[in-house]
């Protein structure tokens, strides 16, 4: 691929289809980023469209346990996000962010075929049973549940692809250095948001309806067809877009410092930092980024004999000599470590919204006049509760917090976070609250052996721990994505959004592990989570939740009072925050 000009009205930095200099006429802008976020839609579509209502159909079709059901969507959803670093890597590394689009949305689509062809081939899933008090119902063999996983973890991957490369390659498809061009990649962003949340409104009305009434195949069917449709979509602007460079993997350079600084963990550091290598050193053979120079720190100091030349190594390269800037780039992510710990225990409350309360839901009377609510869609109240927290906390709390705070940008990230985190707390303490006079109503009407009798008890009494964490998940999300994009070093900024999609994963996988020790624990006699939700104690279970929470919150408030921002760390040692970044190889 020859090296792009300046020649024209072609771009310094981009490329064409063909590998030639790309045309800002003929390439980028709104045209192509609309194909990119009709892809993004068909995702959140089918991600949210099948695990929003997984846990009925584990339950009712697969006759599997309350337990298990939950463990299932929880592993899905962590299991996708965790492979959202798979596919950065591949993408910065190897394919490019058009081809890993375009292959894992592929595989995507191939899942959720396999998934629409078991509903309706009738060998691929147990007999039709109705649960009550002395009916045994079948559960899926393993033949059954090989399909169905196999479909589902073919999803899994396909999302994990698909969500790691989609809104970096949207924002290639502007020009950062053309004033009115990343004033619309501004306004991308914002669309980004908004086609999540269509995606996500439409999964928890339109197709949880579908799937509830007309049935799965039906359902899943219209999912497969809406993710084959973004695919073409996609491919038909292949043309247009722009493509940038393979930049690697910073997954690789912390990889490369904790390696180079164990090849030489038996040298002695020098006392003078001015004698490790750096970015204004030149090492014949080494190819490096320019960078913004970082003071250095005497925390993590082990790592610095990375940054020791070594007199008995020849020929140097990255896998033995890395730059003190690169070193400090690690320490910089390092450092941000406890606080992404501590955000983890959000998103094991959130898997709740998803999984048990959907179940609670399944009990109670869900009908408005003649209309019954279909359980899953209780989640648009979460999502209502998003979409209302944004423009709340812009127009009422950001004026707010500036006056009483001082701070121009209203609540700092660590403040937005610590919000999330509170909200969290207030959410299962409602919703033990609620689960205990949910039990209650089920005991008065002697209808705790039925597992699918109605309890006349209106299922809207679960919208508080809905909106909580909703609401919940507005502060933390952004203050989150704020945190990692703000702290994460410029040189290694795909790091952001990988540090930030772990933080789920690892919550839906604390939601697995904690159902399943409690399950274990709690046995057969006194179980807090049986399959008869009627005859448990699930509140137990929430209240477990929220002591979790606040001892999370404790620790959590130790370290952001720790904590010192990137900013202000290099103000204190007089460098100035550099708006760009050259790169020369």
């Amino acid at each position: 691929m020859s090296l792009p000009t300046t020649q024209g009205k072609t771009l310094p930095d981009a490329w064409d289809y063909k590998g030639h200099p790309s045309e800002r006429s003929k390439s980028g802008g709104w045209t192509s980023a609309a194909m990119i976020l009709g892809v993004e839609a068909c995702e959140r579509l089918t991600t949210l469209g099948i695990a929003v209502n997984l846990v009925t159909y584990l339950t009712e079709t697969m006759h599997l346990g309350n337990a298990t059901s939950a463990n299932i969507v929880t592993n899905f959803f962590g299991t996708s996000f965790m492979l959202c670093l798979l596919g950065g890597f591949v993408a910065d590394t190897f394919l490019g962010r058009y081809l890993t689009i375009g292959i894992f949305t592929a595989v995507q689509a191939t899942g959720v075929t396999i998934l629409t062809v078991s509903t309706i081939i009738p060998s691929l899933r147990p007999p039709k049973c109705t649960r009550d008090s002395t009916t045994i119902c079948i559960p899926a063999s393993g033949i059954q549940l090989t399909v169905f996983y196999l479909a589902l973890y073919l999803i899994a991957l396909g999302t994990g692809g698909l969500k790691s490369s989609v809104s970096g390659f949207g924002s290639d498809q502007f020009d950062e250095s053309d004033p009115e061009e990343r004033s619309q990649m501004t306004n991308f962003f914002n669309w980004f948001f908004f086609f999540i949340s269509l995606g996500s409104l439409c999964s928890v009305t339109i197709l949880v309806y579908i799937q509830d009434n007309l049935g799965r195949d039906w359902g899943y069917g219209i999912i497969a067809c809406a993710i084959v449709i973004g695919l073409m979509v996609f491919l038909s602007g292949t043309k247009r877009y722009r493509f940038k460079k393979l930049v690697g993997s910073p997954l690789t350079q912390i990889a490369v410092v904790f390696v180079a600084a164990w090849r030489k963990k038996h040298l002695e550091l020098p006392s003078d930092p001015s004698l490790l290598f750096n970015i204004d050193d030149v090492a014949e053979g080494l190819k490096m980024k320019t960078k913004q120079k970082l003071p250095h720190t005497e925390q993590f100091r082990f790592l610095d004999r990375a940054a020791i030349k070594d007199p008995s190594v020849i020929k140097a390269n990255k896998w033995n000599l890395a730059t003190l800037t690169d070193v400090e780039e690690v320490k910089l992510v390092l450092r941000m470590l406890p606080i992404w710990a501590t955000t983890i225990i959000f998103w094991t409350v959130y898997a709740q919204m998803s999984t048990f309360s959907v179940s609670q839901a399944t009990t109670m009377d869900r009908h408005i006049g003649k209309f019954q609510i279909p359980p899953a869609s209780l989640t648009v109240f979460f999502v209502g509760a998003i979409l209302l927290t944004v423009p709340i906390y812009d127009r009422l709390i950001v004026p707010i917090a500036r006056k009483v705070l001082k701070n121009p940008q209203g609540l700092t990230p660590l403040q937005r976070i610590a919000v999330g985190l509170v909200l969290s707390i207030i959410a299962m303490v409602a919703a033990a609250l609620v689960e205990i006079k949910r039990m209650r109503v089920a005991t008065t009407n002697g209808l705790t052996n039925s597992p699918t009798a109605q309890i006349p008890l209106s299922v809207f009494w679960l919208v508080p721990q809905f909106l909580f964490v909703g609401a919940g998940e507005a502060f933390t999300y952004i203050g989150q994505l704020d945190f990692f994009l703000r702290e994460c070093p410029k040189g290694m900024k795909t790091m952001s959004t990988g540090l930030f999609l772990s933080t789920l994963s690892l919550g839906f996988f604390l939601s697995s592990l904690l159902v399943t020790i409690v399950d274990k624990v709690t046995g057969n006699k006194h179980p807090w989570l049986p399959d008869n939700l009627n005859q448990g104690r699930l509140y137990d279970f929430y209240w477990l939740l929220a002591i979790l929470c606040c001892l999370n919150l404790a620790i959590y408030l130790v370290f952001a009072k720790w904590y010192v921002y990137k900013d202000k760390r290099l103000a204190d040692e007089g460098i100035e925050l550099e708006e760009s970044e050259p790169t020369f190889h």
